[in-house]
This record gives C-alpha cells, structure tokens and sequence, in this order.
C-alpha cells in the first residue's frame, strides 16, 4: 500500500515558537544550562566517564531486563516510530484469517488497527497513519480525571487490532498510571489479540523517587508491552538525542531491522549518555528539586485563579486547564501577543482547553506565569 506522510499540525505550529516567545510555558523537558559553543553539555562536563559499561547494559541494568531486550535510538521521536514498524509488522490474530484469504484468492488485505487515547499527542496518531494502520481512538475520560479505562481498548478492538498507545505521564493532562493499572490495559490488548506502547518519557516525573526506573513507573517488562523513554525530558539533555525502546526480542530485532533506514546514533551522544547514566547520583536529585519547584509554581499558580481550572497531579510540571470563560485558541492566542507560549488544546483534542508545561529553570517560569497571569486578567476585564 502506497501512503503519504500525514501532516502533524501541533509540531508545524510549535516548531521555532519556544525560541521567539520571551516566556516559554510550552516545553515540558527539565532544561539544564546550555552553552551553544561547548561540545559537552556543561551539566556532563567535569563528571567521569564509567568503564565497562555499553549504553545497553546501563538501561538493561536500569529496567531490570536482559540487553536483548534494548534498543538505542537516536531521541524518543525515533524510538515511537521505530516501535510502531515494529509491532504493525509483528503477528496478530488476524493473521490467520488472512492466510486463508490469500488461499482463496482474495487480496483485499484489512489494514492494521492500532488504538490511540483520546485526548492524546498528534504525532503517536500521525506515525502509524503513515505506515498505512487504521487510527481508531479510546477515550480517557476528563470527568474521570483521565483514567486508563482497559475495557475501553478491548471493546474498541477490531479482527485487525494491532496495538494500542498510552502515555504515562499521559500528555497533556500529567495523570501517572500505576504499573497495576498498565498491567490490567497490557491484558486487555493481550486479550483483544495485539500489544501494547507506552510512551514514558515522562514517567521519571515524580519526586521522591520510586523503586522504577529512573525513579518513576514502568511498564517494561510486562508480557504484551512495549516501552519507549529519553533523556529529553527528564535529565534535560535533548540535544544529545538519545532514545530507546524496550521490549521482547522479536519485537527489538523488527525494530531494528526497520532502523537500518535511518541514520544510526553518533558515537559522542552515546559516550555522553553513559556519562549522564554512570552519574545519575548527581544528577537526578537536582532534576527532582527542578521538577517541584516548578510543580509547586504551576499548583499554586491554578489554585489562585477560580477562572482556570484542571488537576494539578502531584509531582507534574505540566497540565490541560481550562478557562471557564475563554476557549483554548483565545486564550493561547492572547498569550502569544504578549509573548508567552502555551499550546491551545485544539492540537490535544479539546478545543476549550490549553494545555501549559514548566520545562524552565524556576525563577524563568515564574516570570513567564506572572506574565502569563497578566493576560488572563486582561482578557478577564
């Protein structure tokens, strides 16, 4: 099947916005000091390199699975996509019907389905739309405070089910699952015949740590379950653009089959990666403390305002909120004039609401919510 590359119109629309905006409210990585002369990331610059160790086996170690079960891949972008080739080419239940359709002659092949929650990050539904899967939705309900529904995946499921995604922290609402609840929905999937992916380069946002990985929750590890993560997001090191995904071998040795396409990851991103994870000691404490400043600025931000409302969950620097007398694009527009970024809720699904992140060092941020205050009172007026 012949298909075209979709158009993801939240990252057209944000693409170049957090450089111009005097006060970015949008970007949701924990950003450290940067020095755009300095081949090493100051924040690596005087740690120790370990000895021994491959990129590989530190994530292995990190999630508790063998190597074979990882892949490095050059950011988290990569890692989604390279999951999605993966497991649109990975064995269903309906492939059996199509064997013996192909018997008798008939080549009029379903497509692929693959579940994606509602409200959700365009991109997770652009990629397998590319690669010529069906998109069908599944709700997380907002008055159920976004919970993970697993009945809703099953019951959604079609013969051609394939997999369905998650994020954990869901994005935009900053709900975390537990790994109870991603086990129920990994059954449900099972159950209706495909796997599941979950996007969790926010699950480290949590403070204090937790026994997971990285501090936060997982689901890797979990038969049926595909896990992707970064050190975008939570260590702040984007430019590095190191990516992985865990699971199954099968599931790694389609993926990697798929990223002989693309360009492989460079061998200094690499060296700084196991530098960052060799001295995670150091460095994850800080992000922790960077993580509750701004959690704490962005909370008390909403509960000062009775005209904005939405859940502000414990150890989250990023939300969906509403206004209640304003849509998302009003609001985010007027925002944009007096140069702040938030991102109108229309690129999440719900045009009433915007969805705000607090990725900046605290003092920027809470400059940026002063200002941002500013316009609602305005617009209020």
């Amino acid at each position: 099947m012949t298909t075209t590359f979709p158009r993801i119109p939240y990252l057209e629309w944000i693409s170049d916005r957090a450089e111009e905006a005097t006060f970015d409210l949008a970007t949701s990585d924990l950003r450290v000091a940067e020095d755009d002369d300095a081949i090493v990331p100051p924040v690596l610059s005087s740690l120790p390199d370990p000895e021994g160790e491959t990129l590989e086996s530190q994530l292995a170690a990190r999630y508790g699975v063998p190597e074979s079960w990882v892949l490095v891949t050059s950011g988290a972008s990569s890692a989604n996509f390279l999951a999605a080739c993966a497991l649109l080419d990975a064995p269903t239940d309906a492939d059996a019907d199509e064997d013996e359709t192909d018997a008798t002659g008939d080549d009029d092949e379903p497509r692929p389905q693959v579940l994606v929650e509602k409200p959700g990050y365009q991109p997770l539904c652009a990629v397998p739309e590319a690669l010529g899967a069906r998109v069908d939705r599944f709700v997380r309900p907002p008055e159920y405070d976004y919970d993970i529904e697993p009945h809703r995946v099953e019951a959604a499921a079609s013969e051609s089910f394939a997999y369905a995604v998650v994020t954990n922290r869901h994005n935009p609402s900053g709900r975390l699952a537990s790994r109870a609840e991603l086990a129920e929905l990994a059954k449900h999937t099972s159950d209706a015949g495909g796997h599941l992916l979950v996007d969790e380069v926010y699950a480290p946002y949590v403070d204090p740590a937790r026994d997971g990985p990285f501090g936060g929750v997982t689901a890797a590890g979990l038969s049926n379950v595909v896990t992707t993560g970064s050190l975008t997001k939570f260590y702040g090191l984007g430019g590095l653009r190191i990516g992985w995904i865990i699971g199954d071998p099968a599931i790694i040795d389609r993926a990697q089959s798929a990223s002989m396409y693309f360009p492989t990851v460079a061998h200094p991103s690499r060296n700084l990666a196991r530098r960052a994870l060799h001295n995670a000691a150091e460095l994850e404490p800080a992000a922790r403390e960077h993580l509750s400043a701004n959690h704490e600025l962005l909370a008390s931000f909403v509960s000062d305002r009775p005209l904005v409302s939405g859940r502000i969950h414990t150890g989250g620097s990023f939300a969906y909120l509403s206004h209640d007398e304003l849509d998302g694009d009003d609001v985010a527009d007027a925002a944009w004039e007096a140069g702040v970024l938030v991102v109108p809720g229309r690129f999440f699904d719900a045009p009433a609401s915007f969805r705000i992140a607090l990725g900046g060092a605290p003092d920027e941020m809470a400059a940026g919510l002063d200002a941002f205050g500013d316009v609602l009172d305005e617009l209020s007026n």
